[in-house]
């Protein structure tokens, strides 16, 4: 029988997200709304692993931890919007050093102007207008507090594994790890959307998603390989129901995953803006790909 726990996929995807949210926000150079997405849409994921698992299947601890994670990222997400004034540093630093790039280009000046110009800019920059940028820095939102749903749900993910039965190490092993391979490539795939609403922004925060995402491809599938695994499926020692056309359509998602992780990583490597849009689409079909990987063996193989 396929059997596939909906509130333990919906609190993965969201413990996943929301931590990989934070690898992007800590560095604070993405703008503040990008997080408020993050946390929205996590938050929901989370309300709604708290709604399946009552209604289909309770669990208490994933339960009560999913709970706890839709509380901790409504917190996070309320005193984000009460500092919203303060803006993102690293953001504010970026617009700076390229208003002083544009300016340095159009303002005609000869080399010994150039030099005393220079120097009046980083006085200016690193005496008066220093203390005002640190006493902003600490009125903003602190990036850890995003940590401290991805902390609960953490609890809830371990309860889920040791519940859904087996192997109770391989069986938690595979839940944290699903967790996460869902969640970076979501946030992948939304950070890629962002350059939209802020062109400006470097890629490496995109690029950083992208290696997490192909760094995991390997344990993720090397856990669903394990036996009993989907090695059996595909031998046909184990039955999917389908006379193993899971098992297939599991290898076509997994060898897509990686084959999307590489090329998307060759896209960025181009110059041009486009090459971010070319990269956000094929996130759109690793999605596809990754969610068949976890999903699918999650569903063939439940005891």
């Amino acid at each position: 029988m396929i059997r596939l726990d909906a509130a333990t996929v919906l609190l993965g995807w969201a413990v996943g997200g929301l931590f990989f949210g934070w690898v992007t926000t800590r560095r604070r150079e993405v703008g503040i709304g990008y997080g408020w997405v993050i946390r929205a849409t996590y938050l929901v994921l989370a309300g709604a692993s708290v709604a399946v698992g009552l209604l289909f299947g309770p669990v208490p601890v994933r339960d009560a931890a999913a709970a706890g994670v839709a509380l901790a990222t409504g917190v996070a997400l309320a005193v984000s919007v009460v500092r919203r004034k303060a803006g993102v540093s690293g953001q504010r630093a970026e617009r700076a050093r390229k208003a002083a790039r544009v300016e340095a280009m159009v303002t005609p000046r000869t080399v010994g102007e150039a030099g005393t110009l220079g120097e009046a800019e980083t006085l200016g920059e690193g005496g008066g207008g220093g203390g005002e940028d640190q006493a902003q820095a600490r009125r903003e939102f602190p990036p850890v507090l995003d940590l401290v749903a991805p902390a609960i749900g953490l609890v809830g993910l371990v309860a889920a594994g040791l519940d859904a039965g087996g192997a109770p190490v391989l069986a938690v092993a595979r839940t944290v790890i699903g967790a996460a391979f869902l969640g970076v490539v979501t946030d992948a795939m939304l950070l890629g959307h962002w350059y939209l609403v802020q062109p400006g922004l470097a890629r490496g925060p995109l690029l950083e998603q992208v290696r997490f995402l192909t760094a995991l491809w390997p344990v993720e599938v090397g856990l669903l390989l394990v036996p009993t695994g989907m090695v059996s499926v595909l031998s046909g020692a184990l039955d999917d129901g389908y006379n193993g056309l899971l098992g297939w359509f599991w290898l076509a998602c997994a060898l897509g995953t990686l084959v999307l992780c590489v090329v998307t990583r060759a896209a960025l490597r181009e110059r041009y803006y486009s090459a971010v849009m070319a990269a956000t689409g094929l996130l759109y079909l690793a999605i596809v790909t990754t969610f068949g990987t976890d999903l699918v063996a999650r569903a063939v193989l439940a005891p």
